[in-house]
């Protein structure tokens, strides 16, 4: 595996000295006027992985679903926003993901907007383009809660999401396992089925692991917003005994 590290502000990717041949992904003190990220991805030049395969690492958080700052995570997605092209991908992803508020991405009907998640999305599928144009209409409908309840489930299909809250001590060593199948995603941990859903995303992606301070708000009701976080503490994630396999 061909990994990528990027380090922006007071991000820093660390190769730790033991046997593990563990990664530390570091985010700095950060502040609210500049971006901060440390990651690790193997997307560039092009996305290589597709369906079957089987993601496997242990992890490690510095710090508690709680105290956790920005955005975190690890798994596959597409880089809708690829540095040096001018190509806008519509978003895909399967992964284990950590935001804290206040962002708020609430595809999914009754799972908060924000927490560590097992998630899936593919904004790619025919149905979302069919009803793309009917976006600003839908977006004025969902303030209204019975119309909501009714049309996001359309919404939510269209875009294929799905995903779970996971409550665990992340500040413990985990092994994760995502299996990334056609037509399934099943998300593991510490040899457990965490959860499974049958959104699975279609195509190509690449794999990232990555922790920064942004955050972002995009709701059914048509809530956008982006910004960055400050905290004056030192917080990362462990990356170790990476491999992803063939099923």
């Amino acid at each position: 595996m061909n990994l990528r590290e990027l380090e922006q502000g007071s991000g820093k990717v660390i190769h730790l000295p033991d046997e593990h041949s563990t990664i530390r992904l570091l985010r700095s003190s950060a502040e609210r006027n500049r971006y901060s990220n440390a990651q690790i991805d193997d997307y560039y030049p092009g996305l290589t992985y597709q369906a079957p395969l089987r993601l496997q690492l242990k992890a490690t958080f510095s710090h508690s679903i709680d105290t956790l700052k920005g955005t975190a995570g690890f798994g596959f997605w597409n880089v809708p926003f690829a540095p040096g092209t001018r190509r806008l991908r519509f978003p895909k992803a399967a992964w284990f993901f950590f935001g804290s508020p206040p962002l708020n991405l609430p595809f999914v009907m009754g799972v908060p907007g924000h927490g560590f998640k097992a998630s899936t999305i593919d904004a790619t599928h025919p149905l979302f383009f069919t009803l793309l144009p009917m976006a600003p209409i839908g977006f004025l409908l969902m303030r209204i809660r019975p119309v909501y309840r009714r049309l996001w489930r359309i919404g939510q299909h269209a875009i294929r999401a799905d995903e779970t809250l996971l409550n665990l001590d992340i500040t413990e060593s985990h092994l994760y396992q995502l299996d990334w199948l056609p037509g399934k995603i099943i998300f593991s941990i510490d040899d457990e089925i965490m959860y499974s859903t049958r959104y699975s995303p279609t195509g190509k992606m690449g794999f990232v692991a990555w922790i920064d301070n942004q955050y972002a708000v995009v709701t059914p009701q048509g809530n956008f917003g982006w910004g960055l976080l400050e905290e004056s503490e030192s917080q990362w994630l462990d990356i170790r005994d990476l491999s992803i396999q063939p099923l």
